[in-house]
C-alpha cells in the first residue's frame, strides 16, 4: 500500500492509497485482518480497558452473524472504495479526508487532529509517513 492520505476516526477511518500490485481490495482485506487481530488481542491483554468485556462481546456476537468468521468481528464487511481519475477529484477527496474531524466537531482545524495526514500535508509531525504526491502542489 502506498498511503497518500489518511484520517481516523472513532468509528472509521479514510484512505487514499495505491495497491502496488494493483489489487486495492487484497491490500483492503490484509489491512483489515491485521488491524483487527492486533485491536482485539490489544483489548483482550489490557485489563485497564474499562469496557473490554462489552466491547469483546459486541465483536463476538458480531461475529456469530457472519459465517465466514470465526470468532471476533471487529470490521464491517462493506467498503466504499472510489477510484480517482483526476487531480481535482483528489484533492476534492483529501480535503473531504482532512475535514472530517472538523465536521465530527473534534476539532476546529485539520491539523489539530492527531491521526491524520493534514499534518503531513502542513509539513508538522504526525503519527505516519505518507507518499509525496506531487502534481498536487
Amino acid at each position: 500500500m502506498e498511503l497518500y492520505a489518511y484520517c481516523f476516526m472513532p468509528s472509521h477511518v479514510h484512505f487514499v492509497f495505491r495497491s502496488e500490485n494493483e489489487d486495492p481490495s487484497g491490500v483492503l482485506r490484509d489491512f483489515k485482518k491485521h488491524t483487527s487481530k492486533k485491536v482485539v488481542k490489544a483489548i483482550e491483554g489490557n485489563p485497564q480497558e474499562s469496557r473490554r468485556e462489552w466491547l469483546l462481546q459486541m465483536f463476538e456476537r458480531a461475529g456469530k452473524k457472519k459465517g465466514n468468521v470465526s470468532k471476533y468481528q471487529f470490521w464491517q464487511h462493506h467498503n466504499r472504495p472510489i477510484e480517482l481519475w483526476s487531480t481535482k477529484v483528489i484533492k476534492q477527496k483529501i480535503d473531504y479526508i482532512h475535514n472530517n474531524p472538523v465536521e465530527s466537531g473534534f476539532v476546529t482545524e485539520p491539523t489539530e487532529w492527531k491521526y491524520s495526514s493534514a499534518r503531513n500535508f502542513a509539513e508538522d509531525k504526525t503519527v505516519l509517513e505518507i507518499g509525496d504526491i506531487g502534481f498536487l502542489g
